[in-house]
């Protein structure tokens, strides 16, 4: 060897030294069945201090990243296979100590899983190398660190899937990215929202199933990442800069005037159509329904112009359209859907004496004369259930392993004082039977009062099998020729994200529930609806178009008469549910006071109040 290569080898040697070690990402994810990590590359790293650390070749880094193969860029993402480190498995004697083991259910979500135990999503992931945190199998086994029950609430459960879903959307296919299921959301909401047919999505996630769509899953959809659209009707998010002083400003009495019957009334509807280029079938959804709203208003005799305008979540973009020459002639402002963009409209309606229309979120940082507000006021949630739950009924809370903290933090402070008991409900196989049986729920049942029963599990399983033990033994009971059992169900408004319960028993146990909105398809005057909207759009009707058409037929024609007056305390049922408006204490916003309470029948009939 010459002197010249034995000095390049040796500076060669000396650099590897020197170079600064590459630390590794503790961040994991699964990508088509593989496990990489997801490594943002630091100042000075190179591709030779990478493949150290995380023991692969360089060129398997390259392989799986080929934007590499120019050179490092400081901040650039990397996907890097995960190589397993050999270890003997412990035998379930020594994990018992430190762990419970969970078995996947079907359709069973990671998200699902850590709420059901408050855990955080990373721990599970860290306690179960091999698991893949988007595609459970029915039946694996999960480890659940016992010292870690308890120790997340729902809020860091959803910062750490999101987080999860932003790491995979940062070494995402191109093309392609992650979409987080919002409660719902369905294979054909889905299909239509990121255009590709119902097979087409299912293909792109393993032969996933319509029926197995759970809320909390995540999927693969076509498309680059972009922000997630409102889960729910209701949606409170933060506000611009200046809107602050706002809130804190004297609130103007504004009065309103009615316009004449032969007059135009010109609605502008502001709608996040699409976001990032990306529609938004909701919203879609909603303007559909608005529009048969306002074919039952011009049927009444009224003349309305429509303006509609793409908001896509942009406060600047909601300024600029305020600003427009075409804006200045509104009559009516629908929208928008954020309260983050609610500033700019608000003072341009005081200014102008517009009524504007909060269709679906609950407003909680904005106070103006001018606002009217569809979503119902969360302080009026229980009134209608109060005679269940102060009316000297004997009260039974029934829990199960898995608590809906959320459901129990509401009841609780609604019983306040009033007595109740609490029964803990533990599931039996009937193979097992056996007298005074965990799941036998009859010595509820025996007594002479008026029972009501809540229960507060977030499991649906669990739910589904309180409500057939309930039904059972009312059933038994009667059959033995006992008093019938006098008896209610409080049920969760959350159990309509739930697919699988059976809901037969709704009636069987004389569910009542109260909801935000309730349209049930066998009363005619939403059956007419639907045939309307499927001749007109060719599809089924949401919630969201239900709620565009109420928003048009409850606002057009008031600002012909009601609206001089408010629309304080008058009642308007559209459809189903029915909306009344009041100021509340403190408040100058209208907001809807009506909660929907549906009544199941024990005749299978519905009623509504």
């Amino acid at each position: 060897m010459t002197m010249k290569r034995l000095c390049l080898t040796a500076l060669f040697a000396l650099w590897c030294l020197c170079a600064p070690a590459a630390e590794k990402s503790p961040t994991i994810v699964y990508i088509n069945g593989a496990k990489y990590y997801v490594h943002t590359v630091q100042p000075g790293e190179t591709l030779y201090a990478l493949s150290k650390s995380y023991n692969v070749s360089e060129k398997v880094i390259l392989e799986n990243n080929p934007s590499a193969a120019d050179g490092l860029k400081a901040s650039a993402v990397l996907k890097i296979p995960f190589v397993a480190h050999v270890s003997e498995q412990l035998p379930d004697r020594k994990l018992r100590r430190t762990f419970d083991f969970h078995t996947v259910e079907k359709g069973e979500t990671l998200y699902a899983i850590s709420r059901r135990y408050e855990i955080p999503i990373q721990t599970i992931i860290e306690d179960n190398p091999t698991l893949d945190p988007i595609h459970l199998r029915l039946g694996e086994r999960i480890l659940i660190r016992r010292k870690q029950i308890g120790s997340e609430d729902e809020a860091g459960t959803q910062q750490q899937w999101e987080a999860y879903r932003n790491s995979l959307n940062s070494v995402a296919e191109a093309g392609t990215s992650y979409h987080i299921v919002h409660p719902g959301e369905t294979f054909y909401s889905l299909s239509r929202r990121f255009g590709i047919t119902e097979e087409e999505l299912g293909r792109l996630n393993g032969g996933l199933k319509a029926a197995d769509l759970k809320a909390g899953a995540m999927i693969k959809v076509p498309g680059e990442a972009s922000p997630e659209p409102a889960a729910d009707l209701a949606d409170t998010l933060s506000l611009p800069a200046d809107a602050g002083r706002y809130i804190d400003e004297r609130v103007e009495e504004i009065d309103f005037r009615a316009l004449r019957s032969d007059q135009p009334l010109d609605v502008a509807l502001l709608l996040p159509l699409a976001v990032n280029g990306q529609p938004n079938a909701n919203y879609l959804e909603f303007y559909q329904g608005f529009l048969l709203g306002l074919d039952s208003v011009k049927a009444r005799g009224y003349s309305v112009n429509l303006h509609l305008y793409n908001t896509a979540r942009d406060t600047a973009r909601i300024r600029t359209i305020v600003g427009s020459e075409e804006f200045a002639a509104t009559d009516l402002i629908v929208g928008p859907v954020y309260e983050e963009g609610l500033y700019p409209v608000i003072r341009f309606a005081e200014q102008r004496h517009v009524p504007v229309v909060s269709p679906l979120a609950h407003i909680t940082r904005m106070n103006s004369d001018v606002l009217f507000q569809l979503a119902p006021d969360p302080a009026h949630k229980y009134d209608k259930v109060a005679d269940l739950l102060h009316g000297g009924r004997r009260v039974t809370l029934i829990y199960t392993g898995s608590t809906d903290r959320e459901f129990e933090r509401e009841i609780l402070t609604q019983l306040g004082d009033t007595p109740r008991t609490r029964h803990t409900y533990q599931y039996e196989h009937p193979s097992n039977a056996r007298e005074n049986s965990p799941s036998d729920l009859t010595p509820l049942l025996e007594n002479d009062d008026d029972n009501l029963f809540i229960i507060l599990s977030d499991n649906e399983v669990e739910v589904d099998r309180i409500l057939a033990a309930l039904a059972s033994a009312d059933t038994n009971l009667t059959s033995r020729g006992r008093t019938p059992p006098r008896f209610v169900v409080l049920g969760n408004a959350r159990w309509n994200r739930f697919n699988n319960l059976d809901r037969a028993m709704f009636f069987k146990d004389r569910l009542v529930f109260i909801s935000t909105y309730h349209a049930k398809r066998d009363a005619e005057v939403v059956a007419q609806f639907d045939r309307d909207y499927i001749r007109a759009f060719g599809a089924l009707p949401t919630l969201y178009s239900y709620r565009g058409y109420d928003a048009a037929v409850i606002f057009c024609p008031a600002m012909y008469n009601d609206i001089e007056y408010d629309m304080e305390d008058r009642r308007y049922t559209p459809l189903q549910s029915t909306y009344r408006f009041r100021q509340g204490e403190g408040s100058h916003n209208h907001v809807n006071q009506e909660w929907m309470r549906v009544n199941y029948n024990k005749d299978f009939t519905i009623t509504i109040e």
